[in-house]
């Protein structure tokens, strides 16, 4: 049984070797990590990583986000073993593919060999710009502007994303949500298609405006908890 899960020959040293060699462990001497997959593990990576969204937008000390942080690592560092256990590649080849996407799509900061350039873009908008070029240039067969934008993605936020895609990509909004919500009343509505043409409305306005939707929308349900729970008997009353 201990020889199931080897630990990786050559392992990083220092505390990140140790934690490597800690999740071997496990995978060889506990059933329950043992028998964990990439898809059963898909459930507690989202899940750690609005839980880091969370510890930010509410502010909790930094000794929260320090152990939420170190929950979202455990999922990498156990997708990353998975793989290794079966040939595919190690925790090593994630580190080293990262490292050289970043020095890829950023030319504006790094030279191909990783060293520093002489100047650097003076603004965003090039950065942007630049950043667009090499994704391009990286997969030349992508000719829809949506493509990678991840199905699972929380509707406002796909929304968000796309609208993002297309301002980039120069394509012009749909006549539907090109007028903005700010006439349309908040119901009775005849259809979810027309609901949806106003959500979608009110995404493309906190785009045009520089805010996110979906973590707006996630900071109002959380005021609305709080005062649901401060006064379970209904709202305030509204000032005379």
């Amino acid at each position: 049984m201990a020889d199931q899960h080897p630990e990786t020959p050559g392992s990083p040293k220092g505390e990140l070797g140790e934690l490597l060699g800690l999740i071997a462990q496990l995978r060889a001497h506990c059933p329950w990590m043992g028998a964990l997959t990439h898809a059963s593990l898909v459930e507690y990576l989202l899940e750690e990583a609005y839980e880091v969204a969370e510890t930010i937008e509410e502010g909790h000390p930094d000794s929260e986000l320090l152990g939420e942080l170190g929950d979202v690592l455990l999922q990498v560092v156990l997708h990353a073993r998975l793989a290794e256990e079966r040939g595919a590649f190690t925790f090593d080849d994630v580190a080293r593919g990262l490292g050289a996407k970043m020095i890829r799509r950023n030319p504006h900061v790094f030279r191909p060999d990783g060293t520093l350039q002489d100047s650097f873009p003076a603004t965003v908008e090039q950065i942007v710009q630049k950043w667009d070029a090499v994704k391009r240039a990286e997969k030349p067969e992508r000719t829809d502007q949506f493509e990678g934008i991840p199905q699972a993605l929380p509707a406002l936020a796909r929304a968000q994303k796309s609208l993002d895609r297309a301002a980039r990509a120069g394509v012009a909004a749909p006549a539907a949500i090109e007028a903005g919500p700010a006439a349309v009343e908040a119901g009775p509505f005849a259809s979810e298609e027309e609901l949806g043409n106003l959500l979608l409305a009110v995404v493309r306005s906190a785009h045009a405006g520089g805010f996110d939707a979906e973590r707006a929308l996630r900071g109002a349900v959380r005021h609305y908890q709080q005062q649901a729970s401060r006064n379970p008997e209904g709202p305030d009353p509204a000032p005379s």
